[in-house]
């Protein structure tokens, strides 16, 4: 393997004539960004640009180099500068010949860009947690067995802003996650069976941290119909931001078809409470926030394509639009009062590159079309074909389906066509309830059509039955506790009673289909037990 000198060499040497001078690495950015970086190398360039460092004093995977006498650990950090805005230059290249042989290259926290280190070192810590299953983690024991997380913390050195290291730790000891960032924290607490605990302790710091955090840079989402945008926080972490684009009070015109609905951030907010209040756990972290439209969207973002869409309306209000499928004009325009404007921030799950995520195709996916119906629409013994499916066929997948359907009609949701699942834990485990923005559009409609997969199928989990029975109790009534638990949210009142009371109406429409299903095939084959023992010991859906 190249020494990093070499590798510097062989960047300058690939670089540009007029960039000669300056030291690579380089990753695009602001010219006012302009720092000096050193206790890293660059090990590997691409295209002129660095996309692999050095990082020194680490003892890990998945490459472990001598360098100069000590341990560096090379990693891969083009999914760290996506959105990095930082120059990293020096007045001229030094030889390999002129680095001492026995010596790391000078480390001085004072010479060290502080946030840049923050960021790659919490990664590695990511890295460290979600790549290797053989650590031993924190685990929590549940019904089902044990929660595996989805690994376990080594290590992470922060620097205050004075350049003196407030933590270290060694790389081979074992540290609490009190000491890591709350998203971080969220990160780890991911197991098999939910997203977070029901006891939770780190869920209510990181809602505030999504209220209170400062937003250092915004982007917009890519994909999708409407806007989005990923917003970065002091601490590193990120959150998916649906402003306001509906008032409380309207509901989704009549004569819209349900893929051209809005995306509601009061939705997502009350989505999240929907989740808890069920016990599912399947949704991230959501919190409502108002945001200052010119402080901490234009002023810090670096996305040239929504800043150019910035305007000051006829009423001297601040308005943007950004790009996106549906809505994104001057006609649709987000305008704030003058510079306010509400939106739903969703916290981010681990990173791809880190947790992989598998994409599943919803059985019961609607057409998308204005005149076609899907086959499930049409076909009364559609779910007879899904059960001999994989992975329906075993296991809890067809009763998670069913968990998503009740969640779905409570909210009104037609949009559910795809759902996804963590890779590492393979087929058995949970579905995660992603993108909800399209819930209670209609307080005032009941869409059964959302229903039809329990009515098909006749199968609930006993915890679903009991917990759904409980909530149609007047001393647990359902829209009782979501008003309670909306309270919370800093943008509350975040449902009307209306839409309160739909859902308590919509609650007693399910539990008419599952006793219609409980009469019909009788309450075994229509309840499937869950509340003791192992999962693993639970009869496969397909044999019913």
């Amino acid at each position: 393997m190249k020494t990093p000198g070499e590798d510097e060499q062989t960047c300058l040497q690939s670089s540009s004539p007029n960039s000669r001078k300056n030291f690579i690495p380089y990753y695009g950015g602001s010219e006012r960004g302009t720092q000096v970086l050193q206790g890293f190398h660059c090990t590997r360039c691409d295209k002129h640009r660095c996309c692999q460092l050095a990082v020194p004093g680490f003892r890990a995977h998945p490459a472990q180099v001598q360098v100069y006498g000590v341990q560096w650990l090379t990693i891969d950090i083009r999914p760290v500068v996506e959105q990095a805005t930082v120059r990293m230059t020096s007045s001229s290249p030094r030889q390999p010949s002129e680095i001492p042989t026995m010596q790391p290259p000078s480390c001085t926290p004072s010479n060290i860009h502080k946030a840049l280190i923050r960021r790659i070192r919490a990664l590695i810590v990511q890295w460290e947690h979600l790549r290797m299953p053989s650590c031993a983690g924190p685990t929590q024991t549940t019904a089902r067995g044990p929660a595996r997380p989805l690994g376990s913390l080594r290590f992470i050195i922060w620097h205050n802003e004075d350049g003196n290291e407030e933590e270290e730790f060694s790389p081979t000891g074992e540290v609490t996650a009190e000491s890591y960032p709350n998203w971080l924290r969220f990160h780890i607490g991911i197991n098999r069976y939910e997203l977070y605990s029901r006891h939770s302790l780190v869920l209510d710091a990181l809602l505030k941290d999504l209220v209170t955090q400062k937003i250092t840079s915004v982007a917009m989402k890519s994909g999708g119909t409407q806007l989005k945008l990923i917003m970065t926080f002091q601490n590193y972490g990120q959150a998916l931001f649906k402003p306001m684009k509906q008032t409380r009070e309207q509901e989704t015109p009549p004569d819209f078809f349900y893929f051209s609905d809005f995306e509601r951030h009061n939705a997502e907010i009350a989505a999240f409470h929907l989740d808890r209040i069920l016990d599912f756990r399947r949704v991230p972290p959501v919190a409502g926030r108002l945001v200052n439209m010119t402080r901490e969207i234009r002023d810090v973002t670096r996305d040239k394509k929504l800043w150019r869409t910035f305007f000051i309306s006829p009423a001297n209000n601040v308005c943007f639009y950004g790009e996106c499928s549906y809505y994104c004009s001057t006609e649709h325009a987000l305008c704030g009062k003058p510079d306010q404007i509400e939106g739903s921030l969703a916290a981010f799950l681990p990173d791809l590159n880190l947790a992989k995520r598998k994409t599943w195709r919803n059985p019961w996916r609607r057409s998308y079309h204005k005149r076609k119906k899907a086959e499930w629409e049409v076909d009364p013994d559609y779910c007879d074909e899904v059960k001999q499916t994989p992975p329906y066929d075993r296991g809890t997948r067809l009763l998670d389906v069913m968990d998503m359907t009740i969640f779905d009609f409570l909210m009104g949701n037609m949009d559910r066509h795809h759902y996804e699942t963590f890779e590492k834990f393979g087929n058995d485990t949970f579905i995660i309830h992603l993108d909800n923005g399209r819930g209670f559009g209609k307080h005032s409609h009941d869409e059964l059509s959302i229903l039809v997969p329990l009515s098909q199928c006749c199968r609930v989990k006993k915890s679903t039955y009991v917990r759904l029975q409980l909530l149609a109790k007047e001393e647990y009534q359902l829209s009782s506790l979501m008003e309670e638990s909306l309270l919370r949210d800093r943008l509350s009142p975040i449902l009307i009673h209306p839409h309160l009371q739909a859902m308590d109406r919509r609650l007693r429409l399910v539990l008419q289909v599952l006793a219609g299903c409980i009469e019909k095939d009788g309450y075994v084959n229509v309840v499937e037990e869950d509340l003791a023992g192992d999962t693993s010991t639970h009869r496969s859906p397909g044999h019913r």
